[in-house]
């Protein structure tokens, strides 16, 4: 009988699965073969690894799953630092919509999410789920870094990029749809409505139904202010939630971005729908939104994601980061150190991040049969020494700057903190340029 020869195999690596025993293999490997994991599982010092074409020695570092961002808005890294210290309608009427207005074409979105995918990889990331104009740029720029992404195009209620004519917002996202359905098995297209205030009832409804007709996820920021919510309940008399589960867009395909400013009846309905949160928390204290009731949210059995939001609101995309908000905000709102363990937060950034966007079945554990989406994080330094509890270094200690190698379907594209899929010094002497031109206005 001849051995198999594998593709890829990772070991010598602290492995943390993320399986639903969230088992911890500490001397482990992974086999890969056509993409996906062959093997997992604990492999002795002195036994012989199988033959492989790549071999990757972790060098005791930890191999957790490829972190899943549920929530970007890519080439929005390019008004990274433009405005801050804002409150968010300030932000978005007086600096973000101008300039996007004057600075968004196809080629600024192309180069903006070059740029995103890069800091992405580089930090761990290895699918995300974005939302913007343009966004048939957005998925070229995304196909041609190897990341894994479901990208949506964005719908809005006033002239935008791409759509001059606001009539034409939902033609337009679902003709997107359709040009990228089953064109790359990496890429998913979606919807994004941007938010109850932006798209009148006719909009969400159409936009919904079109993202149903094609089988796509719906996505859009809800209740992420007190302002929103009291302008919904004064034009609708109801709030944000209960409003779009009256027009019939709540669903097992709907992710809610945000989610801030929820009651306990909304909270009773998202779970009754079945439909998903992305809880973005740098963003939302940044901004000074609030805090997002995310323990009830788990309590109630909601499935919850965690993103950054856009490089505008962030201003970064180290999911490592928003894993540390994510536990320490709710411990000091709650006052209970107990809220948001790191398991659950290292879980909300893999296995139920990929389920709030509907790839569960495929990535966010490291599981037989699952694509090899895998990141190797160095621990051979002073900040991650010793290592007593694999999830709690990870989100406690780390940061993207520690992940050493990225795979994406069994494909290396990070080696020795080494993008392999794109001219980085390119990229950024391309996106400095743009952001020249806007620095200017």
């Amino acid at each position: 009988m001849v051995a198999m020869r594998y593709d890829l195999i990772i070991h010598n690596g602290i492995i943390v699965t993320v399986n639903p025993d969230f088992e911890i293999f500490r001397s482990g490997f992974v086999a890969v073969k056509g993409g996906r994991v062959e093997r997992v599982g604990h492999h002795g010092i002195e036994e012989r690894l199988p033959d492989a074409d790549v071999v990757i020695d972790a060098k005791e570092g930890i191999v957790l799953p490829g972190l899943v961002n549920t929530h970007t808005h890519l080439p929005m890294t390019l008004f990274r630092g433009l405005a801050d210290d804002l409150s968010l309608m300030d932000w978005l009427n007086n600096h973000i919509f101008p300039a996007e207005a004057k600075h968004v074409n196809p080629d600024s979105v192309h180069t903006g999410t070059l740029l995103g995918c890069a800091e992405m990889l580089l930090g761990g990331t290895t699918t995300c789920c974005d939302g913007y104009f343009y966004e048939s740029k957005v998925a070229e720029a995304v196909e041609q870094t190897g990341m894994r992404a479901v990208l949506a195009q964005g719908v809005i209620d006033f002239p935008a990029p791409g759509v001059p004519d606001p009539a034409e917002n939902v033609n337009y996202a679902a003709a997107y749809t359709e040009s990228w359905m089953n064109r790359n098995p990496k890429i998913r297209p979606s919807l994004f409505c941007h938010s109850p205030y932006t798209c009148a009832a006719d909009t969400l409804k159409r936009a919904k139904a079109a993202a149903t007709q094609k089988g796509v996820l719906f996505q859009i920021h809800v209740a992420e202010t007190r302002t929103e919510r009291d302008q919904i309940l004064k034009e609708h008399g109801l709030s944000p939630v209960q409003y779009l589960d009256r027009i019939g867009v709540l669903d097992a395909n709907t992710l809610l971005v945000h989610a801030v400013w929820v009651d306990a009846a909304d909270i009773v309905t998202i779970a009754d729908r079945g439909a998903k949160i992305s809880h973005t928390p740098g963003s939302n204290m940044k901004l000074a939104v609030g805090v997002a009731p995310v323990p009830e949210f788990l309590k109630a059995g909601i499935c919850t994601g965690i993103g950054t939001d856009g490089s505008a609101s962030n201003n970064n995309l180290d999911l490592f980061q928003e894993m540390n908000l994510t536990a320490k905000i709710h411990k000091v709102h709650t006052l209970d150190p107990t809220v948001i363990d790191a398991r659950s937060a290292l879980e909300m950034a893999t296995i139920n991040g990929a389920r709030a966007i509907g790839l569960d079945a495929d990535i966010g554990s490291i599981e037989t049969g699952k694509w090899a989406d895998m990141i190797v994080v160095n621990t051979r330094q002073p900040h991650l020494t010793p290592l007593y509890n694999p999830a709690s270094h990870l989100v406690y200690c780390a940061s993207g700057a520690d992940v050493r190698d990225v795979i994406v379907s069994g494909q290396v594209v990070v080696r020795d903190r080494n993008l392999l899929t794109l001219d980085l010094e390119d990229v950024l002497d391309r996106a400095t340029a743009i952001a020249r031109k806007i620095g200017k206005t």
